[in-house]
């Protein structure tokens, strides 16, 4: 036997049972933890992955090793890491492994867990932060329903405006340019609504509706230049109830949607016939040189009747920024309809190397589909695939990059199949996901399981977005507002 190997063998279980006082038993399996973060990558920098340990277990000690030996431990009713300490032991296993042995007290005794691993990604994620919407899940009428912004390094959330400032209206999809909330904006719906767009530190309130567009922005995207702003305009999205339908509930759809491009210092739109035929367009995105438009097109089709009929291709556009020119020729670069599948939601690195899209058996709203799983498409040879180890059963969608291009973020409901929540993997160079973690939390199972609240369309932020909600208050129910018309 080679003694350098039980020497710190003996030593561990020594201290272990030092630290429990009692008799301890070994249990040959992986400890019962929620959330499930067994063999999650996660960054240098990510808040305390703190855990509860289920079963009915009174206590739980956690020893949490590096490749040097013991680093700290922790010991109470859930495994709760001290900031500072966890910070220095992810931080010092950058790119390596960090080893956590979990034991739980039950009936005055302990039991020891099998040792699992964390490891910790060579990609760092510098990012403040991240943004969402939160809301009870509701289909007749605005309960409470916000935009908040939550510092990824500990656990402070905070809001960015809530539905309690604007009531009677809907917040709606938000979206920061590249992850910089120097340019921002955010939809309020309802008999005051408008789009408010933060540029630079200054907020102007936008009535979006004109002339020759069906209707409001819905679906924006910047332009890296930060000049530009892509909208979707969805004429009269409707839900439907699915009745004796295995897996299916509700069905969101477009009765009519099309693309344009808003200029942003003149509040003026550039129109194309390309993007505003009888097909419906939608979820718009450019390229990060700002040269491309891509954006996803369905066959025009009777909806609801036929709506299980709707398929999206994904497409692409040349745009010129310098002379404010659509390109004359739209191309097809996922042709999912003859595949009887759907592309939504396309989102490009900031590297330029990928775009990650929803793709779900129809429809354009996959946060409803269980069958919605992440792809990747290689924009060096257009290859597409699975984006393997981030999918599950449940569906994965609304997702976003870090300003690094390493890590993304999405909304998925594989906890409980039924609301919600965001998760975190990271991308290496040749497109490979890592098992993906959800965002944590203080006590993540009194937070997750305590909650009515749903997450969606998240967002990653370089820094803190800075925005007066009771000013906005003020203006949104104000008759005196400025509301620049957009021409």
């Amino acid at each position: 036997m080679d003694i350098k190997r039980l020497i710190p063998a003996v030593l561990t279980v020594l201290s272990l049972v030092a630290c429990t006082k009692g008799t301890t038993v070994y249990r040959n399996e992986l400890p019962p933890i929620y959330p499930d973060y067994i063999g999650v990558t996660i960054p240098v920098g990510i808040a305390p992955m703190n855990f509860n340990l289920t079963g009915d277990f009174d206590k739980v000690f956690v020893e949490v090793s590096g490749k040097d030996g013991k680093v700290f431990s922790c010991k109470g009713k859930y495994a709760r890491f001290n900031l500072r300490k966890w910070r220095k032991a992810v931080s010092d296993a950058a790119g390596d492994t960090l080893i956590f042995t979990v034991l739980g007290k039950k009936d005055g005794l302990w039991t020891q867990f099998h040792d699992f691993p964390m490891y910790v990604s060579p990609y760092p994620l510098e990012d403040y932060g991240v943004t969402y919407r939160k809301f009870a899940p509701g289909y007749e009428t605005y309960s409470k329903i916000g935009i908040y912004q939550r510092n990824i390094h500990n656990f402070r959330e905070s809001p960015i405006i809530e539905g309690n400032l604007v009531p009677g209206q809907c917040v709606g999809c938000h979206t920061a340019n590249a992850t910089s909330p120097d340019q921002f904006l955010f939809h309020v719906r309802g008999a005051h609504g408008s789009t408010m767009m933060q540029l630079e530190g200054k907020d102007k309130w936008l009535n979006t509706k004109t002339d020759s567009t069906i209707s409001n922005a819905v679906y924006s995207y910047w332009h890296p230049s930060g000049d530009f702003v892509a909208h979707s305009n969805n004429l009269k999205i409707s839900q439907m109830f699915w009745t004796g339908h295995n897996g299916r509930y509700i069905e969101v759809f477009d009765n009519a949607s099309d693309v344009i491009i808003h200029n942003v210092r003149t509040d003026e739109y550039i129109l194309s016939p390309l993007l505003r035929t009888e097909d419906f367009e939608t979820y718009p995105a450019f390229s990060p040189d700002g040269k491309t438009l891509y954006y996803c097109s369905a066959p025009k089709t009777d909806v609801p009747a036929r709506v299980e009929d709707v398929h999206y291709n994904l497409c692409a556009i040349s745009f010129d920024a310098e002379s404010q020119a659509i390109g004359d020729k739209a191309d097809t670069l996922i042709n999912a309809f003859d595949a009887k599948k759907s592309v939504t939601f396309p989102r490009p690195s900031y590297d330029g190397k990928w775009i990650l899209y929803s793709y779900a058996d129809f429809g354009n709203f996959p946060i409803n589909h269980n069958e919605s799983d992440l792809w990747m498409m290689d924009l060096s040879d257009g290859s597409t695939r699975p984006l393997f180890n981030a999918n599950s059963e449940y569906d994965e969608s609304f997702h976003n990059w870090s300003s690094n291009s390493h890590w993304i973020l999405f909304s998925s409901r594989r906890d409980d199949g039924l609301y919600s929540q965001i998760f975190f993997t990271s991308i290496d160079e040749e497109g490979n996901a890592t098992k993906p973690f959800v965002l944590p939390q203080r006590n993540p199972l009194k937070y997750y399981h305590s909650t009515l609240f749903t997450f969606n369309v998240p967002d990653f932020t370089r820094k803190k977005v800075k925005f007066n909600a009771s000013r906005a208050f003020k203006e949104t129910f104000s008759d005196k507002r400025t509301q620049i018309k957009v021409k």
